[in-house]
């Protein structure tokens, strides 16, 4: 189930805005150069599946995108809830910080919370099964996959090399909301 939630940056606890309507959180993303899509999920893809079998069924939005914005580079990221570092990489992505580049996800299975900071707002997107968001290169934000992550996602890179976070120093993720599973 895909939410947004909007709030100004100084008042987490004032939301401008609370929906799960898709057609809602899209149009207003898109006001803020935020690309969001749904992709079909009625490929069979089980906890065990390896990385070739999800990008082999998902290839075609792939190579679409791939196409169309330049991609150069596609991996999945898989995290579950008795992976040893959890903690270290939950700390590690709740930092605000931006890249030189997109940060495209594609949620295979699971969820996570893409905390946008644009233009003196806070837009949380919660993401989950079927969701591709594209966050495009130097938006601050941070990211919260939850004290037991449980996601699947398909990543593409502008840069072969992938991207290195470059955190800005600010204590703003600590004042909003943390995705609890």
């Amino acid at each position: 189930m895909t939410q947004l939630s909007v709030y100004p940056d100084t008042r987490p606890d004032e939301a401008e805005l609370l929906t799960e309507d898709f057609a809602t959180i899209k149009a207003r993303l898109a006001e803020v150069g935020v690309d969001l899509e749904r992709w079909e999920t009625d490929h069979t893809i089980n906890s065990s599946a390896d990385s070739e079998s999800i990008l082999k069924a998902y290839a075609a939005d792939i190579e679409r995108l791939q196409r169309e914005e330049g991609y150069q580079a596609v991996d999945v990221v898989s995290m579950v809830p008795d992976h040893p570092d959890k903690a270290m990489f939950r700390t590690k992505f709740l930092a605000e910080h931006t890249h030189s580049e997109d940060e495209v996800r594609f949620f295979v299975a699971g969820q996570g919370l893409f905390s946008l900071h644009i233009d003196g707002r806070v837009f949380e997107v919660l993401c989950g099964r079927g969701d591709l968001i594209r966050v495009p290169a130097n938006t601050t934000h941070w990211f919260d996959m939850g004290p037991n992550p449980e996601f699947t996602a398909i990543r593409l890179f502008n840069n072969p090399e992938g991207w290195v976070a470059n955190f800005t120093g600010s204590d703003i993720a600590d004042h909003f909301s943390r995705l609890e599973n």
